[in-house]
């Protein structure tokens, strides 16, 4: 693609000093990683949390990039191939990135999913009843991607990916006959502009609660990341696939209120405790399975599905809310709960012969372990143990929280790695421990401190007694784990295997 015709798609100028032969120059790639630069590349210079994009314009030049953009150069920086400024990078990006690739989202029925706890199943969900219903769909979550019945997991380590990655699964998706595609549009996503561009059909969120400080600063301000979903549903847009343009909320969470005002398009709301279009009555909560009838605005349908869990009827709900505004029929919705055997390192079972339960969960924020605890202590007839930490560098102020929920739900619990990152791991483990002490546990007797991860997991076996439920919460399906700035293998679910097969 011919520079000026990438340049006519910023929504904001480039300022440069024209050169025709430049901008008639044919660009082979994008790329905002000077590592991925290939010959007749356009590099993007996209700050970062610990370094600049543009400390690495020479070694795009030198990789073949020719010409370069990106935020006004800084004094210290000199660049060393032709560059283009703007004053938004990311928004640059993400502008570059659809037009490069030929705006596939104008072309799928789009579907984000955003909210602090449960984005990730309710996009499985979703997928899983599109399908059911014959439809072709693709999946970018946190834990995994799909792609027409393809499917592998998201070893990034990023919920929401970066622009150019979005939209160049959005085009394969399109390439290989996908027509509908949900995206997990996490607060960072949609603050840094990676799903700018992706033209969202129908927006859903699964809740709000505390998370992302860190980043966001206020909880106003990551309840306002969240509502840029809803902004951008625009009622005046029509792809000409006959899909009417919805906001899927929870009427059950405080996020209904805070997101209304942002929404210009017919909300379809769900809940289990509050009347909503799409609700959840008669609810059981067995071990292994849940049932409840689902009131449609116009029918009714019984689901029974092997997940189990208050907090997954609400995931359902928000499947079912979404399928149903996308005219999926009340059968195919049953059917394909009905077929839903779970994802990966949400509630998943470890069992290697042991004689107490496993289980591996993402739960990383107070509201999800507390959900999560909440699940498993009736339906656990011994101990409840809990293996738990918090991201380093990541949001200080709900560690004495998850200390506290630990306190008040498990009876024993092991404070642990979780990414630790460049902070001090004793730091950590000492801020989460606070707030069990806070509540008169102590340490020793109620909990252990132990910053490795495999030996705290060792620690909690050694403790677990036959009919104890022992859980493993933080990393879910995730292959790694950042100690300073290296990424270490890891997976939750292999080590305990491992640490398990020793005392089968």
């Amino acid at each position: 693609m011919k520079l000026e015709t990438l340049l006519a798609a910023l929504e904001q100028p480039a300022h440069y000093t024209p050169d025709p032969a430049l901008l008639d120059a044919e660009i082979s790639s994008l790329a905002y990683d000077s590592r991925h630069v290939e010959d007749g590349g356009l590099f993007i210079a996209v700050p970062g949390t610990h370094t600049d994009g543009q400390r690495f314009l020479g070694d795009a030049a030198r990789r073949g990039a020719i010409v370069a953009l990106g935020e006004p150069l800084q004094d210290a920086h000199t660049a060393s191939l032709p560059y283009l400024e703007v004053t938004d990078v990311r928004r640059a990006l993400a502008d570059l990135s659809c037009a490069f690739y030929g705006y596939p989202a104008q072309h799928l029925c789009t579907i984000g999913v955003t909210g602090t706890d449960g984005k990730t199943t309710t996009a499985n969900l979703i997928s899983t009843l599109l399908e059911t219903a014959g439809k072709s769909s693709g999946l970018m979550t946190t834990a995994n991607f799909k792609i027409s019945g393809r499917e592998w997991e998201n070893a990034t380590r990023q919920s929401t990916l970066e622009a150019l990655e979005i939209q160049q699964l959005l085009r394969r998706m399109l390439v290989e006959g996908v027509t509908h595609a949900v995206v997990e549009a996490t607060s960072h996503g949609l603050e840094l502009q990676r799903v700018h561009g992706c033209a969202f059909d129908v927006g859903v969120v699964t809740n709000i609660t505390h998370e992302h400080l860190d980043f966001h600063k206020t909880i106003d301000a990551y309840r306002r990341a969240k509502a840029r979903l809803f902004e951008m549903l625009d009622s005046s847009r029509d792809k000409g696939l006959g899909v009417q343009l919805v906001a899927v909320l929870n009427r059950d969470d405080v996020s209904y209120d805070v997101l209304k005002p942002y929404c210009h398009v017919p909300i379809l709301d769900y809940g289990i405790d509050t009347p909503a279009a799409v609700r959840a009555v008669d609810v059981q909560l067995e071990a292994y399975s849940t049932r409840f009838r689902a009131l449609l605005p116009d029918t009714e349908v019984q689901i029974e599905t092997q997940l189990v869990g208050r907090f997954n009827v609400s995931n359902c709900l928000a499947a079912i809310a979404t399928a149903y505004s996308l005219h999926v029929s009340p059968a195919d919705i049953a059917r394909g709960l009905a077929t839903v055997k779970g994802v990966t390192g949400r509630m998943e079972r470890i069992d290697e012969g042991q004689p107490f339960t496993v289980i591996v969960d993402y739960a990383h924020t107070p509201d999800s372990l507390q959900k999560v605890l909440a699940t498993l202590r009736p339906l656990t007839k011994g101990k409840l143990l809990v293996v738990f930490g918090s991201a380093g560098e990541r949001d200080v102020q709900k560690r004495p929280t998850m200390g506290r929920i630990a306190a008040q739900m498990a009876d024993f619990f092991v404070i642990t790695d979780e990414d630790p990152r460049d902070e001090d791991r004793e730091t950590i483990l000492r801020d989460i421990a606070a707030g069990a002490t806070a509540l008169g546990k102590r340490q020793g007797r109620d909990f252990l401190c132990i910053a490795d991860r495999t030996q705290a997991i060792a620690t909690a076996f050694a403790h677990a007694r036959p009919e104890d439920t022992v859980l493993l919460a933080g990393k879910g399906h995730e292959q790694s784990i950042i100690i300073g700035r290296e990424k270490l293998p890891w997976d939750d679910r292999r080590v305990a295997r491992e640490q398990l097969r020793t005392i089968s």
